[in-house]
């Protein structure tokens, strides 16, 4: 007789500020582990949970996904969430829902669209409430500049330039379904949607619009960088801190 397999999956958030990113590591705290450690205590098994992407160390998360397979049916999926909770507080990492899916449900694989913010506070001031939630740019950024910039991320390209020389994608050709600047007082935020990215592609290209914007390079040299398909063409990335994954379509 066979056993029966559930597959739930989780919609999580968290301040990644004190760990090493998403995905387990030897060099220290890692939210993987945490959710599976606080998982493992509730269910009395041990659980290996499939995210939907591997963000880096200090980077944040308004909606990670993640699915774990169990043997046993969660028979409330309210008080789970609540136990959950309890042993994953203290980390700032909160679980908003849980999800009974089909067994074939794959968090990542099964990703039609992935969307990332980059949070950017464009002030003199030093941050507060932002801290370790922005990145703090001092000099005016010119934002027609940085929208001109956007314009030319979005569509199919090879995005080398922006891709760590740690990336293990099987190509470097993604489509920016979408690159959108907004700025509200002394806040920028650029939201780029695509179905999948390359490792560190995003605080790349926001490190690259940060030199456009402010003056370090004109649009043609922001271009040329661009199309150069040469990572050391390309500007320092910007800080893990200011960047978001927002949210993940299925």
């Amino acid at each position: 007789m066979s056993i029966k397999v559930y597959n739930y999956v989780l919609k999580i958030e968290y301040d990644g500020t004190n760990f090493v990113g998403w995905q387990r590591q030897k060099n220290g705290i890692s939210i993987q582990e945490k959710i599976e450690k606080a998982l493992q205590k509730i269910l009395k098994l041990k659980i290996r949970i499939i995210g939907a992407g591997r963000t880096d160390k200090g980077v944040h998360a308004l909606a990670q996904f993640a699915n774990f397979k169990v043997n046993k049916k969660i028979e409330s999926e309210k008080k789970f969430l609540a136990s959950l909770n309890y042993f994953l507080g203290k980390n700032l990492i909160s679980i908003i829902n849980i999800k009974r899916k089909n067994s074939f449900f794959h968090s990542r694989f099964d990703a039609k669209e992935r969307t990332y913010e980059y949070r950017i506070i464009n002030r003199e001031g030093s941050l507060s409430i932002n801290n370790n939630k922005a990145w703090h740019v001092k000099k005016k950024l010119d934002i027609n500049l940085l929208k001109k910039g956007a314009r030319v991320l979005k569509g199919t390209h090879d995005f080398s330039t922006f891709r760590a020389s740690t990336c293990s994608a099987t190509s470097p050709i993604k489509k920016m379904n979408m690159v959108n600047v907004k700025k509200t007082g002394s806040q920028i935020v650029i939201t780029f949607k695509s179905k999948s990215f390359l490792q560190n592609q995003v605080r790349s290209m926001v490190g690259s619009l940060k030199y456009l914007s402010s003056g370090k390079w004109s649009l043609r040299e922001f271009n040329k960088a661009f199309k150069s398909k040469k990572r050391f063409n390309c500007a320092p990335p910007a800080p893990a801190c200011g960047l978001f994954l927002k949210n993940i379509k299925y």
